[in-house]
């Protein structure tokens, strides 16, 4: 049910007769210079979230010993939590 050679051909030339050679290679441009930008654009966001997470303190932390969180509530400890 897919396309063959000969299709993908025929298909190809009917755009290049509609558009011209020129009008798709700017298009190409185009295309290609947007996926560029969005790759990059992600790439930075990546590092960006990374770099907030990484500087946040963790609001709720367990302290181990002692039993009780960063904000100062007790927590009980069990032999069944452990």
């Amino acid at each position: 049910m897919g396309f063959g050679v000969t299709e993908l051909l025929i298909i190809l030339a009917i755009v290049l007769v509609l558009f011209g050679a020129k009008k798709l290679r700017n298009i190409g441009g185009d295309l290609g210079g947007a996926i560029k930008n969005f790759k990059t654009a992600m790439k930075d966001e990546e590092t960006a979230t990374s770099s907030d997470s990484e500087s946040k303190a963790p609001s709720a932390q367990l302290d181990n010993e002692s039993g009780t969180t960063i904000e100062g509530t007790v927590e009980q400890k069990t032999k069944e939590q452990v």
